[in-house]
């Protein structure tokens, strides 16, 4: 049974194969032949062909339905002109040029007030100027005189020479024409000088105070320019007619 079942199966295969070759073809069992049209049509169309992993093509470009945006026809405002440019100070313009150190002392209360005034109208600094009060001492001396003429003051003066005592002339006032044979800070200093004096056979000598004791004030001006000390300069009565002078240090 089975081998009759396995014959069965060869003898189909046979068939069918010569069925699709065409050899049984002159009895009228063969495959039919697609015609020349059919087989065009079930060609595949290579334009029709579209990868699904290849690039894709770019959207063409959408117009904007949005209005166009309006121009403004007012032209711009012309710019503002530029500020003018603000006037140099007098104190900028000073420091410009070129300064130096002055001073100028021996002005009472009174000058040195009228300094101040000055100076601050002048708007310097604090810094820029100094004005320092001067405390003196009054000075005393071992005075001979005072003479009548020039002839008195010439013998006194041999006399001296004579007894080996050192003297020089006195020109203030109230002391002019007279001589001093020392000066010093004070009065206990001048007496013991007299009494030296004295020892040496000077018999018409005495204590006299030649400048007492006084307040002054000295003005400082670190650096100003030629033009402040010109203004200060001007002030002349008023501060006593004295000189600016350079620094000595």
């Amino acid at each position: 049974m089975l081998r009759a079942l396995v014959i069965l199966l060869v003898l189909a295969n046979l068939g069918s194969y010569a069925w699709q070759t065409g050899w049984l073809a002159p009895w009228g069992l063969a495959p039919r032949s697609a015609h020349e049209p059919q087989r065009v049509e079930q060609q595949l169309r290579p334009e029709a062909v579209r990868l699904l992993n290849g690039p894709r093509t770019a959207p063409a470009p959408t117009l904007s339905t949005a209005p166009p945006v309006a121009v403004a026809d007012a032209a711009a405002p012309p710019e503002a002109p530029s500020a003018a440019p603000a006037p140099v100070s007098a104190a900028a313009a000073s420091a410009s040029e070129a300064t130096a150190c002055f001073e100028a002392g021996g002005f009472d209360a009174a000058q040195a007030d009228r300094l101040r005034a000055e100076l601050r109208r002048m708007e310097l600094p604090e810094s820029g100027w100094r004005l320092s009060e001067v405390a003196s001492a009054g000075r005393w001396i071992v005075y001979m005189g005072r003479y009548d003429n020039a002839a008195q003051v010439s013998a006194k003066k041999a006399e001296l020479r004579e007894l080996g005592v050192e003297f020089r002339d006195v020109a203030t006032t109230g002391l002019a024409p007279g001589l001093s044979l020392g000066t010093f800070s004070s009065e206990a200093a001048a007496q013991t000088a007299l009494q030296q004096v004295v020892r040496k056979g000077v018999k018409t000598a005495r204590v006299a105070q030649e400048r007492a004791a006084s307040t002054s004030f000295s003005l400082r001006l670190p650096a100003i320019t030629a033009s402040q000390r010109d203004r200060i300069q001007s002030l002349g009565p008023a501060i006593g007619n004295r000189q600016l002078t350079a620094c000595a240090g």
